[in-house]
């Protein structure tokens, strides 16, 4: 199933084809070389001073089964219902503290999702798709993956090959066939003052 972006404008098909889909292939693995690609793109995220504050924990059905089980038992029921066919599973982190000078970095949670985003792009270029969710407990996954104060824990993504939408519990099929939308344009973006329209 494909669920294009509709835009008021044209944009890059990768874009317009990056969506948050449920389905998921347990039967495909991805590939260590897949991964690394996820990880190359992320990595080459902008950041405030190149400090690259983003930290991935990657747990991959197929070659650590245990961490992904670890990861999984994070989730909410609601999540593990569809995300148990993911192949992968990420656990984000921030680095709240420069590298270079020590002093706290306000940036860290922007400048990781812009590596994340840059993450799930490149699934959609490699025909897997990648979905964000916050739906999980965070305080088990610091516990369970030994992840320091400093760092704070963002969302977990599930990564893999689609399926299709009749392998999805029934609680879950209207929202994964829900048409996608976003508001207006000129709600959101605005020129020169505040609430003025772009568009």
């Amino acid at each position: 199933m494909q669920k294009p972006a509709i835009t008021q404008q044209p944009i890059h098909e990768v874009i317009a084809n990056r969506w948050s889909g449920r389905a998921y292939d347990a039967g495909k693995p991805v590939s260590k070389e897949q991964v690394i690609s996820l990880l190359e793109a992320a990595r080459w995220a902008p950041s405030c001073f190149g400090d690259e504050p983003w930290r991935y924990v990657v747990c991959n059905k197929a070659d650590n089964m245990p961490a992904w089980q670890a990861a999984f038992d994070c989730l909410v029921p609601g999540n593990q219902g569809w995300a148990v066919n993911a192949p992968v599973l990420l656990l984000i982190c921030a680095d709240t503290v420069f590298r270079s000078n020590g002093k706290p970095n306000k940036w860290a949670p922007y400048d990781t999702g812009a590596s994340t985003e840059n993450l799930c792009l490149q699934a959609a270029a490699l025909g897997l798709m990648a979905h964000q969710m916050g739906g999980f407990d965070s305080d088990k996954a610091r516990a369970t993956f030994k992840v320091p104060e400093r760092y704070l824990i963002l969302p977990m993504v599930t990564v893999g090959y689609q399926a299709a939408v009749e392998t999805l519990p029934e609680d879950v099929k209207e929202r994964e066939l829900a048409a996608r939308k976003r508001q207006p344009l000129g709600e959101l973006f605005f020129d020169g003052a505040w609430e003025n329209p772009i568009i």
